[in-house]
């Protein structure tokens, strides 16, 4: 799972498709209050990881606060070894692409780059990019990925240090530039994935459909003191090409759609569908 501190509370960014947290039924925004009975408080991003890890078959309890429960609950999770997937892709409504994209690491330019070739000779005449619980990963990713969607040469995201802006530009061959494209975002959508969607929307009009994403939009970097501690310093911000901050804020969905609370009926998929087929 993807974990963070927002508002001096830790938490669950998002599960990652597949891995033990996922199976033990984590969600996002889930507050992580205890690590094997040690509190979370005052414990730093690094230092609740390094509780959290461990050998595989091995187990750790998280206490548990989510949004709605009236008393916190202790979840017992078994270590594995986690491979994630990038994407899972297929055709619906039998014309539609349901992408759902699940990280921007190292393999994920190459599986995306053998999508899309797929996507071009199938019957798709528009893309649902499902970025949900897309914690992100490497920025360089997904500016390549961006590629296959904007010409050449189109402001991709701005880095705003302050005093001044660097801008950085897509470099694509913009073969999947004649598709409608509608994005799904949701609290665990975060970094690269913030910044390619706030990217389709400035560019394509792509309509944002869900939840607020995570607002994780910021360059820090670890500066060393003298006593051996470290402090992350912020140096730069996340700007949409329009100029729109993600850090902290996260982006606002031009359709808020709650989920089932059931998990019975994708709502926000089904939103999409519909603003989808209104596009072709």
């Amino acid at each position: 799972m993807e974990v963070g501190i927002r508002d001096d509370k830790f938490q669950v960014i998002a599960p990652l498709k597949g891995t033990p947290a996922d199976r033990a039924g984590l969600k996002t925004g889930d507050l992580i209050l205890e690590i094997d009975g040690k509190s979370t408080a005052n414990l730093s991003v690094e230092e609740c990881v390094r509780l959290i890890r461990g050998p595989k078959g091995t187990e750790v309890t998280l206490t548990i606060l989510r949004e709605g429960w009236s008393d916190s609950e202790k979840i017992t999770i078994e270590r594995d070894v986690i491979e994630l997937p990038s994407l899972e892709w297929e055709i619906i409504e039998n014309n539609l692409a349901h992408v759902e994209f699940y990280h921007f690491h190292k393999n994920a330019e190459k599986d995306f780059s053998e999508m899309a070739l797929s996507i071009l000779n199938s019957p798709a005449e528009g893309i649902i990019l499902d970025l949900r619980n897309n914690t992100g990963g490497y920025l360089g990713v997904s500016k390549n990925i961006a590629g296959w969607f904007f010409e050449k040469g189109d402001l991709f995201v701005i880095q705003d240090f302050g005093e001044h802006q660097e801008k950085i530009y897509t470099k694509g061959t913009g073969r999947l530039l004649k598709y409608p494209i509608v994005v799904i975002i949701n609290q665990g959508s975060a970094s690269a994935s913030e910044i390619l969607a706030g990217a389709l929307r400035d560019h394509k009009n792509s309509p944002l459909v869900g939840k607020r994403s995570f607002g994780k939009g910021s360059i820090q970097r670890l500066n060393y003191l003298s006593d051996g501690s470290s402090i992350k310093i912020t140096v730069a911000k996340w700007l949409t090409p329009d100029g729109t901050p993600i850090s902290e804020e996260g982006l606002d969905p031009d359709f808020e759609v709650d989920l089932d609370k059931d998990d019975e009926v994708d709502y926000q998929l089904n939103k999409a569908v519909e603003l989808l087929k209104e596009m072709i």
